[in-house]
């Protein structure tokens, strides 16, 4: 995964991701509950750019 920018929409029960690569080329926005955003966030590699 070569992922270099998350943006986070902040909810309370939900969150709503969209990942971006090296390129700035955006993926398809995906909703997340608390507990599969932690599991996501820690995939990630290090350097990841986290915007919320």
């Amino acid at each position: 995964m070569n992922t270099t920018t998350v943006s986070v929409d902040l909810a309370k029960q939900v969150f709503a991701v969209c990942v971006g690569d090296a390129h700035d080329h955006g993926g398809k926005i995906t909703v997340f509950n608390r507990v599969e955003l932690l599991a996501l966030l820690k995939t990630l590699p290090a350097g990841t750019r986290i915007a919320m």
